[in-house]
């Protein structure tokens, strides 16, 4: 649609990725301070999306960055959901879902996917189908011993916490 985007990103694989499907038509960064503020000071449109697995998201983006971002320019935080990585940024609502600090735009509602219930949950079930077919065929114990992706998704087993980023988060260890 003719927008210039950058994409920054911690995981060179990432990066080299989509300059591969994009053919140079994204411009990726490495995401350091200096790349991070030039990119957020230049930004009509900034979409926030840290995600720490099972944890808080950190804050990336500073009030300081923000207020250097033009007049009406736009936030949206979509890692509000685990806290938001924008420090000016806080859950709107469908109600309310913009609010402006420093002349710049917000909006964080959590659970967006919401917004499209049906969409939204036709990915979910086309994702989480393969997992609950294979528990389905083995059983639970011989699906995890077999798959080592279904057996990092598990979070609680046996009334225990057994992922050890969760408990943290929840206080259990």
């Amino acid at each position: 649609m003719g927008a210039r985007v950058t994409v920054l990103d911690l995981d060179t694989r990432k990066l080299e990725a989509l300059d591969t499907e994009y053919r140079g038509r994204v411009v990726t960064l490495m995401s350091n301070v200096a790349n991070l503020e030039a990119s957020v000071a230049d930004a009509d449109l900034l979409i926030g999306a840290v995600l720490i697995p099972a944890a808080k998201a950190p804050i990336v983006v500073s009030k300081a960055m923000v207020a250097q971002m033009r007049p009406g320019s736009v936030i949206v935080d979509i890692a509000i959901d685990q806290g938001g990585c924008v420090e000016t940024i806080r859950p709107t609502s469908h109600k309310e879902p913009v609010y402006v600090e420093h002349g710049v735009i917000h909006y964080a509602v959590p659970n967006m996917p919401a917004l499209v219930g049906r969409t939204s949950t036709l990915g979910l079930t086309q994702a989480t189908e393969p997992y609950v077919a294979l528990l389905v065929q083995k059983g639970i114990e011989a699906a995890l011993a077999g798959h080592k992706g279904l057996a990092k998704g598990v979070n609680t087993r046996g009334g225990q916490i057994t992922y050890e980023a969760v408990a943290a988060a929840l206080g259990f260890r």
